[in-house]
């Protein structure tokens, strides 16, 4: 008797939207109740997810703020308010990060751009966005991309965040020349040991980001009650708010300069030259990775990491043009949602839009505390604690493109990220993913002619 040959599988690659989602705007009231329900967290938790993508936050607002002119106070009020409204829309640790490619042009290319300049870069993307959102067009795009070309493009991303994150712990920072100084020293209250004293501190706390039931079974074993008594502890927080003391520690000037109050809102004057120079230098390159990582990326993200509760790409597209449409008119720093912010808070603890909300809570108050005179505190912030938070943000992105089932999935992937990393384009890096999955495609059409059933 012959045995039946086992069925034969082939793994294909679907599109990212492959079920019906209600209309965003009707899940807006359940958001956080529902997250709050499917994942069973705590405040310690949620604590030390809100403080998972400072590593890219402190940086680039530093640096604007000192070459830019930047409010920070404004910048600060502004990103606590999108934090709050964000994290009760979408009930997930949405983050709200800095347009990268807006503020690498403002800081590093000359002439530099003006605040007014970098506001119409902000408003001229934020339209963009807003358009393709509120036409669906996003949608579109969202549906019919290959999954290898998403994936391709967040492990450029968090590579790319990995690479600038050990160059954070080894080598001294400008971020106001935008230059990178010497080896870092040793010791020191910013030296090597500080840095890696925090990884190994990381590391111990948070394993390699794997997430636990919160009721360990008695019969357990005392190391894995252990690890599960490590992995509560809100690792990230307590890092940060170490890099907070030894700030004052740095200088104890600080406290001298301190002022308490906001600074005055004040409606920034753009011309048409703002908008037309703001448009060319920062929207033109700022477009294309908002698309990819702002909103492609980050909704297959969440669909990863949170599948019963995926953010939809119509209400994260809309969400970034409202933000910089009204922010960006008071000089508030040119924002947006970003996969490698998700993925940091998620790998500390973030859980829900409780996470976020209280990163809103803590800027608001720091903004309406300390103002601009907070500046002096992120100046002498370690940077060595800021590649480390930077380091797992960065991995944990990464690692999101593990499931890649074939050759061809990864190979395209691959390709995608090289190109992306190498040409410091993810819009290239995108294009040239797209190129090779469709020929790859092609390759398996059957171009011979049919002549009918062989005898």
């Amino acid at each position: 008797m012959d045995e039946e040959s086992p069925p034969t599988t082939t793994t294909t690659t679907t599109p990212l939207l492959h079920h019906h989602r209600p209309n965003w705007w009707r899940q807006i009231p359940t958001n956080t109740i529902t997250s709050l329900t499917f994942h069973k967290t705590t405040l310690w938790s949620e604590l030390g997810g809100s403080v998972g993508d400072l590593g890219t936050y402190i940086p680039i607002v530093l640096a604007l703020t000192l070459v830019s002119k930047l409010d920070l106070s404004t910048t600060l009020i502004f990103t606590a308010f999108y934090n709050i409204i964000t994290g009760l829309l979408f009930g997930i640790p949405m983050p709200v990060q800095p347009m990268k490619s807006i503020a690498s042009v403002a800081i590093s290319e000359t002439p530099l751009l003006t605040l007014s300049q970098i506001a119409a870069a902000g408003i001229g993307t934020a339209s963009v966005l807003l358009f393709l959102g509120a036409t669906g067009l996003m949608s579109f795009l969202y549906k019919f991309i290959p999954l290898p070309v998403v994936r391709g493009v967040q492990l450029s991303q968090g590579l790319s965040f990995a690479f600038t994150a050990i160059k954070y712990v080894r080598y001294e920072q400008d971020f106001a020349a935008n230059k990178q100084g010497d080896a870092r020293p040793w010791f020191g209250l910013d030296g090597l040991v500080v840095a890696v004293s925090a990884i190994v501190f990381l590391v111990i706390t948070t394993g390699s980001g794997e997430t636990y039931n919160n009721n360990v079974p008695p019969e357990a074993g005392k190391g894995r009650r252990r690890v599960r008594m490590l992995s509560s502890v809100p690792s990230a927080l307590i890092v940060f708010i170490t890099g907070i003391i030894l700030c004052f520690v740095i200088d104890p000037t600080i406290f001298e300069n301190l002022q308490l109050g906001p600074s005055k809102f004040h409606v920034l004057k753009i011309t048409w030259d703002d908008f037309k120079t703001g448009f060319i230098r920062g929207s033109v390159p700022q477009i294309p990775l908002s698309i990819l990582n702002s909103v492609i990326a980050v909704c297959k993200l969440s669909d990863d990491l949170f599948p019963e509760h995926e953010a939809s790409v119509t209400a994260v597209s809309v969400s970034v043009g409202m933000m910089n449409l009204v922010g960006c008119w008071f000089g508030a720093m040119p924002v947006c949602h970003g996969a490698g912010g998700l993925a940091g808070q998620y790998r500390f603890g973030g859980r829900t839009g409780a996470s976020v909300l209280l990163l809103g809570v803590g800027k608001l108050v720091l903004g309406l505390l300390f103002g601009n005179s907070f500046v002096r505190i992120l100046n002498q912030f370690p940077v060595g604690i800021l590649g480390a938070l930077l380091l797992f943000a960065g991995i944990e992105l990464a690692m999101a493109s593990k499931d890649m089932n074939t050759k061809e999935e990864s190979f395209v992937m691959l390709v995608c990220a090289a190109v992306s990393l190498t040409g410091s384009s993810a819009a290239l890096g995108f294009v040239c993913g797209v190129v090779l999955f469709l020929l790859l495609k092609l390759r398996e059409v059957d171009c011979a002619p049919d002549n009918g059933d062989d005898e």
